[in-house]
């Protein structure tokens, strides 16, 4: 009867784990293996005797880190690098602006149609990123948009949104356009969550709902506001379907215009994995690392505000 019992108890204890199995094994399968696999290919180069032609000509050899100096010294990675820099300094700040604007609109006590103004913001997030695109992408060819239409019958200048300076512009609008909703859902949760007593005590005191908004709402959301920011940046130094889909549209964006689209460029359309897989390491290790240094930056700040 005793071994009875510690079977079941054991049984109970190793239920948890049973469950996580599943989960587990996709991870490996579908995570996992995939880096670890890019990781050995970074290490590896093709070798070719000859001319390259019949059995044998080509084998794949260690190549140590030769895939990586090559990567860190391509100025084409480097050039991809700054493009994104000069992107993101346009897209997560005025994302995140429009993000907390909105989320504090929303959450004062006169808005009307909160639930549908909620939506609408929100449902352009819904939207995939290579769709959205697309339709921006019209929109900014002067032919068919109609805001060059009516630019044209009011007698104003049309600019060219696809080239030069205003290129930078147009992806960052399809950027904020369609992350901005996510963010807003976030911060506005945070402030949802906040105590009406803290509210009611600061009117009892006689803020002002703009200071109610500076000195209570944003400090008590400065949580919600770095993870929106770590969000931020991860996806703009992963940012690839925006460009590739407008690259049709105008000749300004070259095939290696960000750090993601060289890497698809090196492996399937010059047929380097390796070389691709090496780039692929080094932006993943990029971004970890700022991710990373972002977040012990923010925990350092909050608990030095913790302690004053």
């Amino acid at each position: 009867m005793i071994r009875a019992r510690r079977r079941g108890s054991y049984g109970v204890r190793s239920a948890p784990y049973a469950f996580l199995v599943p989960a587990a094994l996709l991870f490996l399968l579908f995570f996992a293996l995939p880096i670890g696999y890019a990781l050995y290919l970074s290490f590896r180069r093709t070798e070719v005797e000859g001319l390259g032609l019949g059995k044998g000509a080509r084998d794949e050899v260690w190549a140590g880190l030769a895939n990586y100096t090559d990567a860190l010294s391509d100025s084409e990675l480097l050039h991809g690098a700054l493009r994104i820099l000069g992107y993101g300094l346009i897209v997560v700040p005025v994302m995140l602006g429009f993000a907390l604007l909105f989320a504090l609109m929303l959450d004062t006590e006169r808005v009307r149609l909160r639930g549908f103004t909620r939506l609408a913001i929100f449902l352009p997030y819904a939207i995939p990123g290579v769709v959205a695109a697309l339709m921006w992408g019209f929109l900014y060819l002067p032919d068919v948009s109609p805001f060059f239409w009516v630019l044209d019958r009011l007698g104003l200048p049309q600019p060219d949104l696809l080239d030069g300076g205003p290129l930078y512009a147009s992806l960052a609008n399809i950027a904020v356009w369609g992350g901005t909703g996510f963010n807003m859902i976030v911060i506005y949760t945070s402030l949802r969550a906040i105590p009406a007593e803290v509210f009611e005590a600061a009117r009892l005191d006689g803020c002002s709902p703009w200071q109610t908004a500076l000195r209570i709402k944003i400090p008590m959301v400065a949580p919600s506001l770095v993870l929106t920011f770590f969000f931020s940046i991860i996806a703009t130094l992963q940012v690839f379907s925006e460009p590739t889909t407008l690259k049709p549209l105008t000749n300004s964006l070259s095939t290696t215009w960000s750090p993601l689209m060289k890497v698809y460029q090196d492996a399937f359309v010059n047929n380097d994995i390796y070389a691709a897989a090496a780039q692929a390491v080094i932006i993943a290790v990029a971004t970890l690392a700022l991710s990373f240094g972002f977040l012990r930056a923010a925990n350092s700040r909050t608990k030095q505000g913790d302690a004053r």
